[in-house]
This record gives C-alpha cells, structure tokens and sequence, in this order.
C-alpha cells in the first residue's frame, strides 16, 4: 500500500468502552487507544438500566478525538457491544425509555410464562440459543407481561449497537451477530423466528431487517458531521456482537481449535460451519450464535471476571481499590483447593456482596469457607478453570472430536494464573491474546468491507503478524484431575461420561 490507511473501532462492554484508531500498513495492523469512557447498569427504584445517551456521547467523543489525529484520512468506523440487551423506540423513531440492564430483576420467572405458549424443545429447535435468564426473549416478554409502558409504546427494536449505528446514520436495521443472541432469530433460516414471535404475542413489525455483518450503512449524518468534524466517512455494521468480533481475531493455524472469550462473561465453545442441534446440545444448554464469514460461533456462557469485578467494587468501598494484579498476587501466595463454587450459581448473577455470597455457599455445600482476599479470589479462579473443563469437555462430545489447541482472547486473557490453571485442568496447551482481540475483529469485517480482505483465514494470519501471544502448557495434570473430581463432588454437577 502506497500509504497507511486509518479505521476507527469503538468497543463497549459491560464496564466501559474503548475508542481505538487501527493503522494497517499493507502487513500489520496497530491499534492506538485515543478515549475510553465508563459504563455500567445503573440502579433507579429497583431496577437497572444501561445510560445509553452517555454511551452515545462517549462515541461522540471518541469521534471528535479522531477527528483532530486524521480527519482527512480516516475511512470507516464501527461499533460493537455486548449481546442480548436492546433499545426500544417509538413511531416518530425516538427512545421510549433507557433500556433494561439484562441482570434486571424482572426476568426472574418469566420463562415459565413463555413455556406455557411454547415449549422449552420447540423453542430451542426455532432458535438454537443458550437459555439464559438474561436473554432478550426474556426480557421483552417481562415488559410485555408488566405493561411496561415503554413496550407498549414500541415500533422498533434495536440491539444497543444498532441503537448507536442508528444515531450516527439514521438506518433502522439489526445487525445478524447480535442478532443471533436474543433468542428470537433462527439460524437455520437467517430471519427472525417469526413463529416463535408471534406465539408470544410480540408485533412482527416491532422487528427490523438483518443485515449481514459488513454492511454499509452510510455516512454519519450531516448535523452529527458536523459536531465532530468528520465528513464523508462510512459507518460499517461489523460484527457487532463483541463474541463474534472477538473470535474473528483468533490468531489460529489450525482448523477445530478451541476459544475461551474472556471477560466479564467468558464465552467457551468451537467454530463450526453449520448451527448444531439436537436434544444434547438442549440438554447441556449451547448456544449458536452467529459468527463472521458464514460461521458459527457454537458456544455456552459462564460468568468469570464478573466476579472480579464485583470484588473489586465491593473491597473499594470498604476498603481501598485493589488492582486486578494485587488480587491475582494475593491468590498465588495462598493454599490451593480450599473450596470450589459453581461460578453459574445463581446468587452470583446480581450485583451484591460478592465476598459474602461466595463465603456463603461454601458454607451451604459443606465445605471450608474462604477468609482472606487471597482465599476468596483463589477459590474463584480455580473454579473457573474446572468450570471451563466441564464445558471443553461436553463441547468435544456434542462436536465429535477434541480440540488440539485452546485460544483465550479478551481482556480476560492477561490473566496469566486463570491461564495456567486452565492449561492444567484442560491437559491442552493455551495460547493467551490478544487482548484486544474484539477490537481487532472489528477492524477486520471493516477490511472486509472495503474489500481489503476476502477470507477469514487471510484475517486471521494478518492478526497472527500484528499481535504478541503468550503460550501456558500444562503443568501438575494429576493434582488438577484430582481437583476437578473434587469440583463435581462439591458443586453437584455431572461430569461428561
């Protein structure tokens, strides 16, 4: 390439976003972070909403950032999110309302209602999704069953980055990645799972058209050009269900590998080339999601730097900040295999006291309760890492064969103690990064889009020159096989047979 081209990503998750300015230079692409702004639900009178004007704003800025760097030489720029959660708008296409964080408490319950108007097989069999309480089938059916009347008021649907893609061109459509997680969109036909809509009752026309990831929108709007002093620069659907981006930037060199996206949620699975079903996949509560390039992103969710990060929040306020290396610090220097929880319990899913809940169900199963910081966050880790085997290893039985190597990517992946200790108990080599792996997969379906790359294998061996991975290889396997028979035993959970 004759000159350096410029693309901006912005990536916003559960705790903040991050707006980065990627330069490719005809072989590897670099990443410059020029703004990060907050995020997270916030609570008002008993529920928890996301404050998506100032996410909005936080882009903006990110924007006018760019702007003073390279307004005359930037070609494109994306969003991505988190999955599930959605914006509701009226007819004259303005918000009603700030969405619902997907840990609301309305949703506790609701899926009996659903079931009661289709069942748990048949809605598994229409949408191939993971059942989790969180899901946006779930949360819309509570507004509907409330009367919400931000739901009565609705004429469109958006996930949050088709909310913010929305307000920076003005194009109503539902990106197909994001999509995919509502549990209202089939994967085998590549729409909306009209049937399953309108057994619960929803307006088909609430719905937009799906677009496939890499789409053009359009330019910003001019009135939005203007603020933030960018004309003429495209906004591009990526893949725009953080998962799906984060995958895309698997620096892989061969086929049937495993990921772990970590992060607040760590998303575990393998790529395939069709959605899988079939009354195991129900059984053991997978998920196909759609991925880049054709694929399928075939995975189940577990909490995991969630817990961290309640920890984090709860000694500060106590206490003082601890550092996510200060936390990892304490943990190495204190005794292994105290106690073992079920990171997908229940009581962990809300915000709350997170020392005492772990404490607590210690205690409930009978076994040694953690005291110190260091006990607790031990406890926390290696039970991720057996949580992680239990999944590995029904994902290999559903699929048919193992995976020869496991990428963790996501901020997660600079976790380099969760890292061994899931090379240990997995008996597979690891290889950690990139961290900023959804970033980059964002960046990648922008190239696609502006017919820079043509496969997913070429991305991917572009990633593989751009970027730093570290490899862990299993270390003690009999002591941590050991573990995991005590994990099961502890949490109730049943092993692969």
């Amino acid at each position: 390439m004759s000159h350096t081209l410029k693309l901006f990503a912005v990536d916003i998750g559960a705790s903040g976003g991050r707006c980065s300015l990627a330069s490719f230079d005809g072989e590897k692409i670099s990443l410059e972070v020029v703004y990060r702004f907050p995020n997270g639900p916030i609570e008002v009178m008993g529920h928890w909403h996301w404050n998506v004007l100032s996410l909005y704003q936080g882009v903006k800025e990110g924007l006018i950032r760019v702007a003073h760097l390279h307004r005359n030489d930037l070609r494109s720029i994306a969003i991505d999110t988190w999955g599930v959660d959605f914006a509701l708008l009226d007819r004259y296409g303005k918000l009603v309302s700030n969405p619902y964080c997907a840990r609301d408490p309305q949703t506790r319950g609701v899926y009996a209602e659903i079931f009661s108007l289709i069942s748990k097989r048949d809605l598994f069999y229409q949408t191939g999704v993971q059942f989790m309480e969180i899901n946006s089938i779930v949360q819309l059916m509570a507004m509907k069953l409330n009367s919400d009347p931000a739901y009565l008021s609705a004429a469109t649907f958006l996930t949050i980055p088709d909310l913010i893609n929305y307000w920076l061109t003005g194009v109503k459509a539902c990106e197909y990645t994001n999509a995919t997680t509502t549990q209202l969109f089939n994967t085998q036909t590549g729409d909306w799972a009209f049937p399953v809509i309108q057994r619960l009752g929803f307006p088909e026309t609430l719905f937009p058209e799906v677009i496939p990831p890499g789409t053009m929108l359009g330019n910003i709007r001019a009135a939005l050009a203007e603020e933030v002093g960018l004309h003429n620069v495209a906004v591009i659907a990526t893949a725009t269900h953080d998962t799906a981006a984060a995958v895309a930037a698997v620096p892989a060199r061969q086929p049937n590998f495993g990921y772990i996206s970590s992060g607040t949620w760590a998303l575990l699975g393998r790529e395939l080339n069709q959605p899988l079903f079939s009354d195991q996949v129900l059984e053991y509560n997978f998920a196909n999601e759609g991925g880049v390039f054709g694929t399928i992103t075939f995975l189940k969710n577990i909490l995991s730097m969630w817990f961290l990060q309640e920890l984090q929040r709860i000694w500060r306020i106590r206490e003082r900040e601890y550092s996510w290396q200060e936390l990892i610090n304490m943990a190495m220097e204190s005794q292994p295999f105290v106690a073992f929880i079920d990171p997908d319990h229940p009581d962990f899913i809300l915000p709350g006291d997170m020392p005492a809940k772990i404490q607590q169900v210690c205690a409930d199963t009978g076994q040694r309760v953690p005291q110190t910081k260091g006990e607790i966050v031990r406890v926390v880790l290696e039970s991720l890492a057996c949580k992680y085997r239990l999944i590995h290893d029904r994902a290999t039985s559903l699929i048919g064969y193992s995976a020869p190597i496991v990428h963790i990517m996501g901020g997660g992946s600079q976790n380099c103690l969760l890292n061994q200790f899931t090379a240990n108990i997995l008996n597979t080599p690891i290889i950690a990064g990139p961290a900023e792996a959804t970033t980059l997969g964002n960046i990648l379906v922008q190239m696609q889009a502006l017919g820079l790359i043509r496969s997913l294998e070429e991305g991917r061996e572009l990633i593989r020159r751009s970027v730093h991975t570290d490899e862990f290889a299993p270390q003690e396997v009999d002591r941590w096989e050991a573990a995991y028979q005590n994990f099961l035993a502890r949490t109730g959970l049943a092993a692969v047979c």
